[in-house]
């Protein structure tokens, strides 16, 4: 479906857009113009040409510590500026409750600190921003707010995307280009036409901007006819993402209203991809694969040769700390890992790669008289030899139940986010039959009966394995499901749009042993908000047993200076199968053996050097006849191992 706009362009083709219409001066008097505006084909920051060279980096996904150096290092490659998402969730975890005083959602920190390294920066606030992080950057509670819709014209999203989307404001106003600060541009929701075509919703979120920004707008979206449709907005410049070969000439075909159009922009020109867990799914890099680095060379070369702009996404992934990593559906969930290296030319520690000077080298041509500082040396990272891990509790030494119901509830109603629930029932009676926890596994379900493990069924798989169970009269059933990240896309998208954006972990509707309805259910929240104190009674390890946390110390030697980069390192538990990890009651993050991921970023700003350190591990599938052990690892390394649960 097509609306057919009425085209002006020979009268406009060569006007600039600005924000705010500038009235009629004499003769004699100085004309300024505009901080930052555009023409049918150029950006002009006050008034002169501007080229975009541009790459994302989210400053929620780096330590607060290190945004100078891995924003030096941005300019270092050539880049003139950065492109952000910004995270609705880790700024409002709980409706009202905001995060903004944490150093590390200090986005008005992050622009300044940009500036100050010769950037410029563009705004990508949502509220839905995508990006493999959990919901898209929804905080989880919205989806427990009665008759909420996201991404829609619904007035109860409306009315909380409007308080984010202004207390945002509040911390950014005074660092827009008209207040002579780096801030560029606005971006409007977010690749909305791959997800619907509700031009209510998006002219809403528009006006909501323009009342708080002073700065040009524009939407960024896939290259088909329907994306473009969908995601565009009156009024407001419309740029593309992906390959720009056929991405600039699809943006000029399929938008003819003048007023969306101006010069080209490749919003995000994809450097690779992110990682994903499977022991099927290798490490995404460009290490051994020159042609997928001519293909980047050819584009980048294609889009600035006749001074177009782009950005690169991304520049610096970064990491998604603790348990906020999001998944794609694909009619499987498609998890992705806590590492967001993502393969860019700055990698996940910082440290620059072959990549990022291929591509300095050819960015620096267009860079006026070549003049861009060169990079700092990277700096070598730590390695912590053996760490012997204790057993230290069991995740199962619970008190009492968060909720007990006839039948199971979802996450959601437990007032979580993250984690896992423990359901448990008492059978009644015999039963043998396939397993079914509820209308499918959210995400991966182990199951215990009378304490013992006898199966897992993960929605990671196309087929999850039926999970065949012969339980009696007495027989108490655990069921431990764990929320691997909500979904923040679906794929593959149609020109039907799609309004599956589903929320939900835990169990929803009725567990089954074969025909058999199971009901009176115990349930456990598990957040892993918090770490447990050390059991009185030492677990003791055996085979196919609930859950373990493990501890151990270890030493860093006092390091002269203050520079931590020097004790970045890669925690790896090489004999672990899957599980979470804390170092200074700080969770960096999951592993688990599939891989690609064998190991954690742990940035030396965590550590304690000339002290003791403490490690703690959950190890979700404890074995017996091994020693469990961590070790920080100088070099990373990638790998796929078979999964155990899946013979």
């Amino acid at each position: 479906m097509y609306i057919c706009l009425v085209l002006i362009l020979a009268a406009l083709s060569t006007s600039e857009k600005s924000v705010a219409s500038t009235p009629t001066r004499s003769s004699t008097e100085i004309v300024t113009p505009p901080a930052f505006t555009y023409n049918a084909t150029t950006f002009l920051l006050h008034g002169e040409p501007y080229i975009i060279i541009g790459g994302q980096m989210d400053p929620q996904r780096i330590p607060y510590q290190y945004w100078r150096d891995r924003l030096a290092k941005a300019r270092a490659m050539g880049l003139n500026t950065i492109f952000s998402y910004v995270y609705w969730n880790l700024l409002e975890p709980d409706p009202g409750m905001w995060a903004m005083d944490n150093p590390q959602n200090d986005i008005a920190k992050y622009f300044t600190i940009a500036q100050e390294e010769g950037l410029h920066v563009v705004l990508r606030p949502g509220p839905y921003i995508c990006g493999e992080r959990e919901w898209g950057g929804f905080p989880y509670w919205l989806s427990t707010v009665p008759g909420l819709i996201v991404r829609t014209y619904n007035d109860a999203y409306l009315h909380y995307l409007k308080i984010y989307l202004e207390k945002l404001a509040t911390e950014l106003r005074p660092l827009q280009v008209t207040e002579g600060g780096p801030m560029l541009m606005v971006q409007v929701e977010n690749e909305y036409g791959s997800y619907g075509s509700n031009h209510n919703y998006t002219s809403t979120l528009r006006d909501i901007l323009l009342q708080n920004y002073d700065v040009p707008l524009y939407t960024n979206d896939g290259t088909n006819d329907w994306t473009l449709y969908g995601g565009s907005v009156p009024d407001v410049l419309t740029e593309i993402d992906g390959g720009p070969t056929y991405g600039f000439p699809a943006r000029d075909k399929y938008i003819t209203d003048p007023a969306q159009l101006g010069p080209l922009l490749d919003g995000e020109y994809y450097t690779l991809a992110p990682d994903n867990w499977g022991e099927n799914v290798a490490h995404q890099t460009t290490d051994g694969y020159p042609s997928l680095v001519e293909g980047f060379i050819s584009d980048i070369t294609f889009v600035l040769n006749p001074s177009n702009s782009i950005s690169l996404y991304m520049f610096h992934g970064g990491t998604n700390f603790g348990l906020s990593n999001g998944a794609i559906w694909q009619n499987y969930s498609k998890v992705f890992t806590t590492s967001y290296d993502y393969g860019a030319p700055l990698d996940e520690s910082g440290r620059t790669t072959d990549l990022y000077f291929t591509l300095r080298n050819l960015i620096q041509k267009y860079v006026p008289n070549g003049s861009i500082p060169e990079p700092p040396a990277n700096i070598p990272r730590l390695s912590i030899p053996d760490i012997e891990l204790t057993p230290m509790a069991s995740l199962f030494d619970l008190d009492k139940p968060t909720m007990s119901k006839a039948t199971p509830v979802p996450m959601e109603d437990l007032d979580q986010a993250y984690g896992f629930i423990l359901y448990e029932h008492k059978i009644t009676k015999d039963l043998e039959g396939i397993l079914l926890p509820g209308d499918r596994a959210r995400d991966r379900v182990i199951a215990y009966v009378n304490g013992k493990k006898v199966g897992a069924i993960d929605s990671t798989y196309i087929y999850p394995q039926n999970l065949t169970v012969s339980v009696k009269s007495g027989d108490k059933l655990q069921l431990l499901v764990e929320n691997l990240g909500r979904v923040d896309y679906y794929s593959p998208p149609s020109n039907t749009y799609n309004a599956l954006l589903d929320p939900h972990k835990g169990i929803l509707s009725n567990v089954t042993i074969g025909q058999s309805i199971l009901l009176g259910w115990d349930m456990y929240s598990l957040p892993m908000d918090e770490l447990p104190a050390p059991a009185r009674v030492v677990p003791t390890i055996t085979d196919l047993m609930p859950p373990v946390y493990y501890y151990g110390d270890f030493l860093i030697d006092q390091i002269a200076g203050t520079d931590t980069r020097a004790l970045d390192t890669f925690i790896a538990v090489p004999n672990g199968v899957k599980g979470i990890v804390w170092v200074n009651d700080f969770m960096l993050g999951r592993y688990w053996i599939v891989g690609p991921q064998q190991s954690m970023y742990l940035p030396g700003t965590v550590l304690k050097p000339g002290a003791v350190n403490k490690i703690v591990i959950l190890e979700l599938e404890p074995t017996f006849n091994s020693t469990t052990i961590a070790q920080g690892q100088s070099e990373r390394v990638w790998g796929n191992f078979p999964d155990p649960d899946y013979p």
